[in-house]
């Protein structure tokens, strides 16, 4: 028992202030359903998909044999490829703890690991932009003893820290490459259009961040007694307020310093170095901001209603590197082995610390509940 025993006291987060914690005793966040049919249809979806992508996609625009294609690619440049990959979930772990694991804790290394990968296994079974794996984080937190309000906040703060980087990449990287700073092709609407949406996106984010943090409770000062009305504009108020809150968080924890938040930037950049490998693994070699911006262009396809992206993504970034000049065989192959990656090869480990997460936690019943 003294081997699962709290292992280390982190200093309370400079966010705790921020985030404040709610100990109302609300019932538990759902899991997520497995039913038989959402398994076989997602089972048929995955096979499709995987029989389209690699075996009709390379036909229809001229390839032949493209698993003959990715095996026969250079060993060093795919064997780096991978090593990139698994310094990505390493840095996405980092981000997770500095987000996450403040003061006394039960969520260690071990528990972070279980977490993330259980999380971005979810969300290669959901569609919605990752929405399966935000469900099963906020459970497995709720389930460590944090408060339902902290753990609203403190992914809010996640998300806006890992989705900031992307949006700040949009603007440098897409301004970049319109102004000629950056070598490489600059299509108008892969370039300064994204820019322009990443900027929006950050002002808003700013913006939203300026609300009161009380805005809640002043809603329901000025509209108290008011009936329906007052009850609808309370309830309205409530997801404004928590972002407002969420985004704070997000800059409390920037100015921080901590050096585990250096996890956003290595999540993606190693993600793109495993994309940018595979291309030299396949005799390309695309200038890095074009690899870059195709990169993030294709990633709005996990907006898709697909779980994990799947098809929508490949099928963006190829049309990206199309754009950008980038000849279609070279993409596909690349693309299509990127994805082996970053998406299929994880899967198994996900799965596994799935159930290794579901003992955490009976293990965390069998305990005294900690704060956080």
């Amino acid at each position: 028992m003294a081997r699962h025993a709290l292992r280390h006291r982190r200093a309370p987060a400079p966010s705790d202030h921020v985030c404040a914690a709610d100990r109302s005793t609300e019932e538990e966040m759902p899991r997520v359903v497995f039913t038989r049919r959402r398994l076989v249809g997602f089972g048929v979806f995955v096979v499709s998909s995987i029989a389209f992508l690699y075996f009709v996609l390379p036909k229809i625009v001229g390839l032949h044999d493209t698993w003959d294609r990715i095996s026969h690619g250079e060993v060093g440049w795919l064997v780096l490829a991978a090593s990139f990959e698994v310094l990505s979930f390493v840095g996405y772990v980092a981000l997770f703890r500095a987000v996450f694991v403040h003061g006394d804790s039960r969520i260690d290394w071990r528990e972070s690991y279980e977490i993330t990968m259980s999380g971005l296994a979810a969300t290669r079974l959901f569609a919605a932009a990752g929405a399966g794996g935000v469900a099963l984080t906020a459970w497995a937190l709720r389930r460590s003893g944090m408060e339902r309000r902290l753990v609203a906040c403190r992914l809010i703060a996640f998300m806006a820290i890992l989705y900031g980087v992307y949006m700040a990449t949009f603007v440098i990287d897409g301004l970049g490459l319109a102004l000629g700073i950056f070598p490489g092709a600059a299509p108008f609407a892969i370039t300064v259009v994204p820019a322009i949406f990443g900027a929006v996106v950050i002002a808003v984010f700013l913006a939203v961040s300026l609300l009161p943090g009380d805005a809640e409770r002043l809603v329901g000062r000025w509209t108290s007694g008011e009936g329906r009305l007052g009850r609808v504009a309370r309830r309205v108020a409530v997801a404004p307020a928590a972002a407002a809150t969420g985004v704070r968080t997000a800059i409390s924890l920037a100015r921080s310093r901590d050096p585990n938040l250096i996890g956003a930037v290595a999540w993606w950049g190693f993600d793109i170095a495993t994309l940018w490998a595979c291309f030299h693994a396949f005799g390309g070699s695309p200038p890095t901001a074009v690899v870059v911006m195709a990169y993030f262009v294709g990633m709005l396809g996990n907006t898709l209603p697909l779980p994990g992206g799947i098809g929508g993504v490949d099928g963006g970034m190829i049309g990206a590197f199309s754009a950008f000049g980038v000849p279609v065989e070279i993409s596909v192959v690349s693309v299509l082995a990127y994805r082996v990656f970053a998406f299929w090869l994880p899967t198994l480990p996900g799965a596994i610390a799935y159930l290794q997460l579901r003992r955490t936690v009976h293990r965390w019943e069998a305990e005294p509940a900690t704060a956080t």
